[in-house]
């Protein structure tokens, strides 16, 4: 398989387009869905979680914008394709989860003790209900075609729905209880605590691993072993070392030295070293690249 294979194809991007923008119309929907019944049914922890919906667009519209870069092949300024435009799209998103969290946080503590602005009622339940069904359904759809083309974006933005299906269910929950028991509204509050702190862990999965990337983060030493193990296989190979990987997306580019008998050819090493990295392409765990360096076994 050679470099431009492992690249998004027109019908990738137009899967990734297709779910998005869904995604869109969903979040919109569900925002005004729970601003109205939790306004209405006067729980704060309703309105925090339409606030959570609302967020979802900020990141829907980051991956529609960023795909376009993303997934464009190499060309003569980026000899190793666009993927970091992916990871840093990942951050953001991350980025962008983090701040709400801390936006729907800060607010339900300095409120905590303020006076409730009115009664909670049976209606905020609607919006939280919708939300878990829908949202759950659509994290299944997002996170199946992003593994599917392989984008780690749309997959950072599966889990964005998924943050907002689960969010909903403390908020139900503070609906459910301070209704039947007007005195403990505090429980709403706390909801919203709650959401808050979910997605601001959603947020760091997120985060962390992207910036990792960013940084050049190397695979795991079991994944080393492993391309190790295949380039010993390769008839020719008397040892292998100096192994370097970095991750561009769910792939990794892989550099490594190959030793052979110093008796041999040049076009014997070279034959040698086109096999290690045919091999490395076709058995590799998700390697986008190989560069093989021959020394002499001496």
């Amino acid at each position: 398989m050679n470099l431009d294979q492992h690249f998004l194809t027109a019908s990738n991007v137009k899967e990734i387009n297709k779910v998005t923008w869904i995604g869109v119309v969903i979040n919109v929907f569900l925002s005004a869905i729970k601003f109205i019944v939790g306004y209405i049914g006067g729980s704060q922890a309703v309105i925090a979680d339409a606030v959570h919906s609302l967020s979802d667009l900020s990141t829907d519209f980051a991956v529609l914008v960023g795909v376009r870069f993303w997934s464009a092949p190499p060309d003569e300024d980026h000899h190793y394709g666009h993927y970091r435009i992916e990871a840093l799209i990942t951050a953001l998103i991350g980025i962008i989860l983090a701040v709400v969290a801390l936006g729907i946080g800060y607010s339900s503590v300095v409120t905590i003790k303020e006076f409730h602005f009115g009664k909670t009622a049976w209606i905020a339940v609607v919006g939280p209900l919708i939300s878990i069904v829908i949202k759950e359904a659509l994290y299944h759809w997002t996170v199946a075609v992003g593994k599917k083309v392989r984008s780690k974006s749309l997959i950072a933005n599966a889990w964005h729905h998924r943050s907002d299906a689960l969010s909903s269910v403390p908020a139900l929950i503070a609906v459910v209880v301070s209704t039947i028991n007007p005195s403990w509204v505090l429980v709403d509050h706390i909801g919203a605590l709650i959401v808050s702190v979910f997605i601001l862990k959603v947020s760091w999965d997120i985060t962390v691993p992207a910036l990792l990337e960013l940084t050049d983060q190397g695979a795991s030493e079991n994944v080393h072993l492993l391309i190790k193990q295949i380039a010993l296989a390769v008839e020719g190979v008397v040892e292998v070392h100096k192994i370097r990987t970095r991750k561009i997306g769910q792939n990794i580019f892989v550099d490594l030295h190959v030793l052979v008998k110093p008796e041999i050819s040049v076009r014997e090493g070279h034959v040698i070293s086109e096999n290690v990295k045919s091999k490395l392409l076709k058995k590799g765990p998700d390697i986008l690249d190989a560069v093989i360096h021959l020394e002499p076994s001496e």
